[in-house]
């Protein structure tokens, strides 16, 4: 059974920043590092990843997993759906972006995971919770970084 878990972070970005940072995708490799590659398999009719295809390192192995990509709240929102997937039978999830009005944004990261392989709930929840605090660390990063380059 897949559980939804929500993260949030304050970014010192506009909603603006957040979002061109993580919608593109085909960069995430160089700022997330669990993310190995990603290769983009369809474009929207805007050119924007559609779909795409991640090699990630989870659980000490290696895994693939295809997401299809919903840009239909930008820029305050990108979501996205699993299609297939080796270890993972659902990873769904999205960033909504709140601006607070004084250069900053809140993140707000939801993510909904079902193993395709049992594992007791505690764990399970652990390893959600630490993918989810790493990859907002990460866009943290990224994104006020690019902001002083």
């Amino acid at each position: 059974m897949a559980e939804l878990a929500t993260e949030r972070m304050v970014v010192t970005a506009t909603p603006e920043q957040c979002f061109a940072v993580v919608s593109d995708i085909e960069r995430y490799p160089e700022w997330a590092a669990d993310i190995k590659q990603v290769v983009v398999e369809r474009r929207d009719d805007e050119g924007r990843p559609g779909e795409a295809t991640f090699r990630a390192g989870a659980f000490g192995r290696s895994t693939s997993y295809t997401l299809t990509y919903d840009y239909s709240g930008a820029p305050r929102t990108l979501a996205w759906k699993q299609t297939a997937g080796d270890l993972t039978s659902k990873l769904d999830g999205s960033y909504r972006f709140d601006g607070a009005g004084d250069g900053s944004t809140e993140v707000t990261y939801s993510l909904e995971v079902e193993l395709r392989v049992p594992l007791p709930g505690f764990i399970k929840r652990r390893a959600q919770s630490r993918i989810m605090h790493t990859a907002l660390e990460e866009l943290k990063a990224r994104v006020e970084s690019s902001l002083t380059t």
